[in-house]
This record gives structure tokens, C-alpha cells and sequence, in this order.
């Protein structure tokens, strides 16, 4: 993270999440892509939710990353509350292996997408949400460039 304004907004429905979503903000880290991490359930903080989301693009961002397990609801309610484009990344859970956490995420109503990753996907979460910033910035769209050569090359992330 950095002092300038946020272009991603890293939003999970519990703290356990930080692990895996960690690997989201790296690659916007390795990017320069400055982003924000908060915890807001779309169950247990409805209202906090609704009031972030509203206030995003006053902050600055431009693009979701919402993660959740089980029901996973978040993307879907960031969904609803914006026309900026909304990256879920469904969690994997003891009970279903995160089947529920995917169908819940990808099967979005007509007029609400959810772009979904696979789930505990959030490595790739980052890179959408780069790919999508890079549209309108040449720089990133040049480093995500080289950084797919550097895959066909076989190096890793």
C-alpha cells in the first residue's frame, strides 16, 4: 500500500481471509498499483459496506476485489451498489472445498457481473484487476506485457 489514492479496493467478509488475499495485494504491490484492505461482511456489516462502496470513487478506485467463503455475498452486494467492475474471489472452506463460495460468486443476476476467479484465486484477482487498470494506463499495461513474457519464458510469479 501507498499514500496515494487507492485504484483497488481489497475487500474480505473476515479476517481469516487476509491470508489468501495477501497474495492479491503482492501483485499490486509488484505493480505499484496502490490499494486498500479492509474486513466488511455483507452479512455481519451491511451498512459499512453500502457506505464504503458508495464513497469509493470519491477515494479513487477503480476496480473490486471481493473475497469470501460459504455464502459469499460480498462481491455480489459491492456488485449492486457499483458500475465499477467487481473481481470476486470465491474461499475455500472445510465443509464444500469452496464449491459454495464459487457457485455463490458466479452465478450473479442479469445486470450485475461478478468477474470470478477460481477459487482462493487471488493471485489472478490482482492480475485482472491490473489488466482492467491497464486499459487506461500505458505504463502498466507495458509491465503486464513483459511480466507475460517472463511466463512464457517459465519464470514464476
Amino acid at each position: 500500500m501507498t499514500d496515494q489514492k487507492p485504484r483497488v479496493a481489497i475487500l474480505v467478509g473476515s479476517s481469516s481471509d487476509l491470508d489468501v488475499m495477501k497474495k492479491a495485494g503482492d501483485i499490486l504491490e509488484r505493480f505499484g498499483v496502490p490499494f486498500e484492505l479492509h474486513v466488511k461482511s455483507a452479512h455481519r456489516t451491511p451498512e459499512d459496506v453500502d457506505q464504503y462502496v458508495r464513497n469509493s470513487e470519491q477515494l479513487g478506485v477503480k476496480v473490486f476485489i471481493c473475497a469470501a467463503g460459504m455464502a459469499a455475498h460480498l462481491a455480489g452486494a459491492v456488485a449492486a451498489r457499483t458500475a465499477l467492475p467487481v473481481i470476486g474471489v470465491p474461499l475455500s472452506s472445510k465443509h464444500l472445498g469452496g464449491a459454495d463460495a464459487l457457485y455463490s460468486t458466479v452465478q450473479m443476476p442479469k445486470g450485475v457481473p461478478v468477474a470470478t476467479v477460481a477459487i482462493d484465486g487471488a493471485q489472478n484477482a490482482g492480475i485482472l484487476a491490473c489488466q482492467i487498470l491497464a486499459v487506461a494506463d500505458e505504463k502498466l499495461r507495458h509491465e503486464l506485457n513483459e511480466f507475460k513474457r517472463d511466463l512464457a519464458e517459465g519464470l514464476k510469479l
